[in-house]
């Protein structure tokens, strides 16, 4: 047996020693033993899986077995602290900090005291964390064997959920390698659809990452699209189709007001409702997970903002009313159902003039007076500038203001630390606004390409499954394949509820 070979059993050996005690894992779901023996072995990875396959396992593993601190960057902080949580529950398993704004600072201190006396192996950073340079430092001073970034998607501007404090993850990771070897990077995402991909190997600056895609045929869910004629008509169906099926379960629409009115009408007819939206005060949203999760609740109706750290496994139903931006945002809503491996319906209720209704709301470029006013606001002001002030002094809307600094960051012309926004020395006005017309020009062209795929996959008379396999990369295995030899069926029309199912989808199993 060559040296090699002999290694990598070696490392096998301990990928299941270490999974088995002290996380009590007797077996990994595919991929996931794979990416930690190639973190242990030095080389960065992405890995694209669905939310709920485990992937905490991976950075949980290869940081009992890596010698030095496990980084994970994480964008929320119930997520990191559900996390830290976690492997506190596991008397065996190695310690875990995090150090975010929620704590107060003597709790931050005893993390960073606990990181320095080698007491703790892992740390939970926010995003915004790591753009703050006492941070880093901090961290450079540590021997930081593993960075991870979870939500990765959010460094992508092809991401349904693009955060401009990821764009300076790459940095972090280089000042973290001045003072220490380079760590090995995890780049993890439930929504790595080709374009996101390459994008997040370019920002985040991989090095030659493997690339592993898993978990995506998920065959307990039946995936349908039901096309309507009439707004109203949809409307009904959704009420009519969530009344029928066995909660709970999860309804998804595009505004506010629509969560308030489908919760209103659902429970109407019976069953117990409740509306979810980025408008409702942090309490009720966080009373409303809870009772979600407590299965007091029949069905939430919610916008996008019902989205990380949902993890509840008896989901029996997702049904959208509204079609999403994209279809990576739109695998994700539908992957919060049938987690236990039970059968769960995934329906989305489509009209083609939803298309250009999303197309109208992601249409639209930045002015170029915005882009001039804010940028030359804070080349004259000279110093850092908080978001409050910045928008004080150009009197524009807010909405605008976020517009044009997030252009202008990208564009390289504005720089972003904890002491707030500052203008770049040397940068001309009219070759920042020009690379930031551009970036907002390559962002409709990837809004357009995204409603596209959108209209692809709800009029497709083929297999969505094997769509969404295609799309999101994974191969089929040869089972799933002889699952999926073009055999279909065809329901008929609904009679008596004004509206039409049209659903071509796999007979699975014949």
């Amino acid at each position: 047996m060559s040296t090699k070979a002999a290694t990598k059993l070696r490392r096998a050996a301990d990928i299941a020693r270490v999974a088995a005690d002290p996380f009590g894992w007797s077996e990994l779901r595919p991929g996931l033993g794979t990416a930690v023996d190639e973190l242990l072995a030095g080389n960065d990875v992405v890995a694209v899986m669905p939310t709920g396959y485990g992937t905490s396992a991976v950075y949980k593993i290869a940081g009992a077995l890596l010698e030095g601190l496990t980084v994970v960057v994480s964008p929320l902080i119930a997520l990191q602290a559900d996390q830290v949580a976690g492997i506190r529950a596991r008397p065996d398993a190695p310690n875990a900090v995090a150090v975010n704004s929620s704590q107060s600072d003597k709790a931050n201190a005893a993390a960073w005291q606990q990181l320095a006396d080698g007491e703790a192996e892992y740390v939970f950073l926010s995003p915004e964390q790591l753009a703050r340079d006492e941070i880093v430092e901090r961290l450079a001073e540590l021997n930081v064997s593993l960075f991870v970034v979870d939500e990765a998607h959010c460094v992508s501007a092809w991401g349904h959920d693009f955060r401009p404090d990821y764009l300076r993850l790459r940095d972090a990771i280089g000042a973290i390698s001045r003072t220490s070897p380079r760590p090995a990077v995890l780049a993890l995402t439930a929504t790595g659809s080709a374009p996101v991909r390459e994008e997040i190997i370019e920002r985040l600056g991989l090095q030659d990452p493997v690339l592993l895609i898993h978990g995506y045929d998920r065959a307990n869910i039946r995936l349908d699209v039901v096309r309507h004629v009439e707004e109203a008509d949809k409307r009904r169906a959704v009420i009519d189709e969530v009344v029928d099926l066995h909660g709970p379960g999860l309804v998804y629409v595009a505004t506010r007001r629509a969560t308030e009115e489908f919760a209103a009408e659902l429970a109407e007819r019976g069953l117990r409702a409740a509306a979810y939206h980025a408008g409702l005060s942090a309490k009720l949203r966080k009373q409303t997970h809870e009772q979600f999760h407590a299965d007091e609740f029949d069905v939430v109706v919610a916008t996008s903002a019902f989205g990380m750290g949902i993890d509840k496994p008896n989901v029996r139903f997702v049904v959208h009313a509204a079609i999403t931006e994209s279809l990576d945002s739109y695998y994700q809503e539908v992957g919060r159902c049938g987690r236990d491996g039970q059968p769960a319906q995934a329906t989305l209720h489509y009209r083609p003039e939803d298309l250009g209704l999303r197309k109208f709301f992601a249409s639209g470029r930045p002015k170029t007076g915005h882009l001039e006013r804010v940028l030359t606001a804070l080349q004259a002001a000279d110093r850092p500038v908080s978001a409050q002030q910045l928008g004080d002094a150009v009197q524009l809307p807010g909405r605008s203001v976020g517009e044009a600094v997030n252009l202008l960051l990208e564009a390289g012309a504005l720089s972003q630390r904890d002491a707030g926004l500052r203008a770049v020395k040397g940068v001309k006005v009219e070759d920042a606004v020009q690379a930031a017309i551009e970036a907002a020009e390559q962002r409709e062209r990837i809004d357009e390409s995204r409603i596209a795929m959108m209209r692809l996959y709800a009029e497709t008379l083929g297999c969505r499954r094997t769509f969404l396999l295609g799309y999101f990369g994974e191969a089929p295995t040869v089972r799933q394949l002889r699952h999926m030899l073009l055999r279909y069926r065809v329901r008929g029309a609904r009679a008596g509820g004004g509206w039409r199912r049209r659903s071509f989808r796999c007979i699975r199993g014949r």
